[in-house]
């Protein structure tokens, strides 16, 4: 890893460039001041997607989802538990696939919940199903 990274902010998707070694140190966005982690998933559309995906450097693990499925619905509050502890080593990120149509056409979902990380802008790996925060947690460990 190099000596910087470039974090996207979650509220007004500019990029910024923090040091490795200060990730931990609750960082704020240089443009509109607010914290960089807040240990909440950040729902993206489809233009959001490409900033958060293409131009940070964190791994950010990509929930697709659709409001009518229970086992979304389900699985919602052990997502958002487990942004909050891996944060600020990843970023997690929720795409509802009934807004975000196209988006879930070019990554090939076909079932809900499905969860994929990317970084560097490529896909890394991804499962279907629903899960825990422990096991949320467990699979993120790998790509981190």
């Amino acid at each position: 890893m190099s000596d910087s990274l470039h974090v996207v902010c979650p509220h007004c998707d500019a990029v910024n460039r923090i040091p490795a070694a200060r990730l931990a140190d609750a960082p704020n966005c240089g443009k509109c001041r607010r914290p960089l982690f807040d240990g909440h998933p950040v729902a993206l559309d489809e233009q959001r997607f490409e900033r958060h995906i293409g131009r940070g450097d964190l791994p950010v693990l990509v929930d697709f989802w659709a409001p009518w499925c229970g086992p979304c619905r389900m699985m919602a509050p052990a997502f958002e538990a487990a942004a909050a502890r891996l944060e600020p080593r990843a970023r997690l990120a929720k795409v509802n696939t009934e807004e975000a149509q196209q988006l879930a056409a070019r990554f090939g979902i076909r079932s809900i919940p499905t969860l994929a990380v990317f970084r560097g802008g490529r896909e890394l790996g991804r499962t279907a199903g629903a899960m825990d925060t422990g096991g949320l947690v467990s699979w993120m460990q790998q790509y981190l």
